[in-house]
């Protein structure tokens, strides 16, 4: 996991790519929410917002 977080940063840095950064936070922050969610009682909420 590591390799591939600086593989990717290096790609971004060299073809000066930096706002890849966001979307690849957002879409990584978006997907721990839901799988943090998927057996909780916070999940009929989360589900609204999509």
């Amino acid at each position: 996991m590591i390799d591939f977080l600086k593989d990717l940063w290096d790609f971004m840095r060299e073809r000066k790519k930096f706002w890849l950064a966001p979307l690849v936070l957002v879409m990584v922050l978006l997907g721990a929410l839901i799988v943090l969610a998927q057996g909780s009682a916070v999940a009929p909420f989360i589900y609204t917002l999509f």
